[in-house]
């Protein structure tokens, strides 16, 4: 750069020397910024400003200030002030370079571009403006240092999973049925079935797809019913999947036959209920999924028909997994990229016990943390800290786990109740007596408390929550 700065004030000063006559007018000076770009690593910083040889008198620069994503005053300040977006910089007689002084107010949250450029406009001197006449500001991202968000599940029924960035605040809102089958992206070949549906998969001995199958109806599960084989490890263990690992043996890959769980409620249930899984069936499918080279090989139809569909899974590294709709034919946009949210809510199929063992059960008003991208979390009591205490001394690291549902359906309880009129309602309640920490796949430790589940009218599906970093 300073090369560069060298030989555009040498060529402008060889122009000037061409054009002068034997009159002793003086010579133009140069003026220009030092680089064309910075990026703020301080809370206040220098930006220089050098002429090509000492000025021959005192002087001032004006310069016009453009903002992006950014309020002077608010964002950041200079030394000497703006007014009227221009800042007017003095300088003294026989001197090489100037300088005024950038403080930044506020960062940059991650995912935002701000800047402020400046514009060399005119010099009170006999000086050329050369062409590096403007400089971009740039403020670096960083985490943000928290917020209140309310994720927009879709009430009762909660038709969508919201996924969160902490570090950003940006809240990416997908329906839950719009996916079937997630293929991850890592060295091994797995496949998940749909969460949020009460989707289910059970092998058969078949590894011909146009063989007609039938419906399970042991594959449903309701209170009480199902077997946790036929749905993926609650925890997020991805070698504990229902559909077993894709083989590089094409013989050892069978057919599945795969109960597509319940679409949401297209009516809203009773004040203070869920309606995640009380619509109408969404139908099975029977699917074989083999491998191809690096990727995935789908095989796929309806279980009596005698004819397949087949599509090819790209794996991408950036996302944990590539997600694919058996019911549209396509690869779909689910998650955000692995490292660019670290929880999500939605309903889930976990795992409890009626009595006689684990079944799997659908669990409305879930939040699961990113595992597999790299967010863990874990529960602190008031009983041992209080939220507004609670500092990053206090992190306990050896709590983080690998389970993902380390918030799960802990922060929030429901208990019984009667309306107005005297009919049964359940009473949702989120907890106060706890909340949680979130470390992000960046690094970024945040303390988290949920604030609500329900709305005003007492209606579910409506979580907000509040969030501070810890520093």
């Amino acid at each position: 750069m300073k090369k560069n700065f060298i030989l555009i004030l040498s060529f402008v000063l060889l122009a000037i020397g061409a054009c002068s006559s034997d009159d002793e007018v003086a010579q133009a000076n140069a003026v220009a910024f030092a680089s064309t770009s910075l990026n703020l690593s301080a809370e206040s910083t220098p930006i220089e400003i050098k002429f090509a040889s000492p000025t021959a008198s005192a002087g001032s620069l004006t310069l016009t200030v453009t903002e992006t994503a950014v309020a002077n005053g608010t964002d950041f300040s200079t030394t000497p002030a703006i007014v009227a977006n221009t800042v007017v910089v003095p300088f003294d007689k026989n001197v090489s370079s100037v300088s005024f002084t950038f403080k930044k107010l506020k960062e940059a949250i991650e995912g935002e571009v701000k800047n402020v450029v400046f514009t060399i406009s005119s010099v009170s001197i006999n000086s050329v403006i050369s062409e590096n006449k403007s400089i971009q500001v740039n403020f670096n991202e960083t985490a943000s240092l928290g917020n209140a968000l309310a994720p927009g599940v879709g009430g009762p029924t909660q038709p969508n999973q919201v996924f969160v960035d902490l570090s950003s605040g940006k809240m990416t809102a997908v329906p839950r049925v719009s996916w079937d089958l997630g293929f991850a992206s890592g060295t091994d070949f797995r496949v998940i079935i749909n969460h949020t549906v009460k989707m289910s998969a059970k092998q058969t001995t078949s590894t011909n797809i146009d063989e007609v199958q039938a419906e399970d109806a042991t594959m449903i599960f309701n209170q009480g019913t199902g077997s946790i084989t036929q749905v993926d490890d609650p925890a997020g263990d991805i070698t504990k999947t229902a559909i077993a690992s894709i083989s590089a043996t094409d013989s050892e890959n069978k057919v599945y036959v795969i109960n597509m769980g319940s679409n949401p409620a297209t009516v809203a249930p009773a004040i203070g209920n869920e309606g995640t899984a009380n619509g109408s069936s969404r139908g099975w499918k029977k699917v074989r999924i083999l491998r191809s080279g690096n990727d995935y090989k789908v095989q796929y139809a309806d279980i009596a028909a005698t004819t397949h569909d087949e599509i090819t899974i790209t794996k991408n590294a950036a996302y944990n997994f590539t997600f694919l709709s058996l019911l549209d034919k396509k690869t779909v946009s689910v998650e955000p990229q692995k490292a660019q949210w670290d929880i999500s809510f939605t309903s889930f199929t976990n795992t409890t016990n009626f009595g006689t063992g684990l079944v799997p059960y659908n669990f409305a008003d879930f939040v699961l943390n990113n595992v597999k991208g790299g967010s863990k979390t874990y529960q602190v009591l008031t009983t041992s800290f209080t939220y507004d205490a609670f500092t990053l001394a206090n992190v306990d690291n050896t709590k983080f786990t690998d389970d993902q549902r380390n918030i799960g359906s802990n922060w929030r309880g429901t208990t019984g109740g009667t309306d107005a009129n005297g009919n049964p309602v359940s009473l949702f309640v989120a907890r106060t007596d706890r909340f949680f920490v979130v470390k992000d796949p960046a690094g970024n430790v945040y303390k988290v408390r949920f604030t609500a589940g329900v709305n005003a009218a007492g209606e579910r599906g409506n979580p907000t929550f509040q969030y501070a970093i810890l520093k």
